[in-house]
């Protein structure tokens, strides 16, 4: 008799194992890179993500909706941590040149240099808390298995 609380599509065991473990292995990553980061004195990895992306778009400048896109920031997360870094000194707000209610947020100097800051410690934290863990076959065949989750 089936059981009515399993429905068709639960996930098997190994399904929830491997998301649980997928979920964990992550905030261990991250709380271990944040750590060493704020060890440092440096701010956190979504200041370096906003930094990156905008490092990557032409001209060093992005449009917050887009920011958000890229960074997988909610829009009032994203807001507000635009709002800290502007007063950092690491980005800036300017005006759209084609919108007349549209904004920008461009890279200064400042935000570039703590870009390279924060990646000397970033770099190697990821070379020692996941390069260091697996063979370059396993983080092949884990960037393969992660991609098609994202896919």
């Amino acid at each position: 008799m089936l059981d009515p609380m399993r429905m068709k599509h639960d996930p098997s065991e190994a399904t929830v194992t491997a998301w649980a473990r997928l979920v964990r292995a992550g905030q261990t990553v991250l709380g271990r890179i944040e750590a060493e980061l704020k060890a440092a004195d440096l701010p956190p990895l979504s200041w370096y993500d906003v930094l990156l992306e905008l490092s990557r778009a032409e001209n060093g400048r992005l449009r917050p909706l887009e920011l958000e896109r890229r960074t997988l920031l909610a829009q009032y997360n994203a807001s507000r941590l635009i709002d800290r870094m502007e007063k950092a000194g690491l980005v800036e707000r300017l005006p759209h040149p084609e919108d007349g209610r549209g904004q920008l947020v461009a890279i200064t100097s400042d935000g570039r240099a703590a870009q390279k800051r924060i990646w000397k410690i970033y770099g190697p934290a990821i070379a020692r808390h996941v390069g260091e863990k697996l063979r370059p076959t396993e983080a092949v065949e884990l960037a393969r298995l992660l991609q098609k989750l994202i896919d």
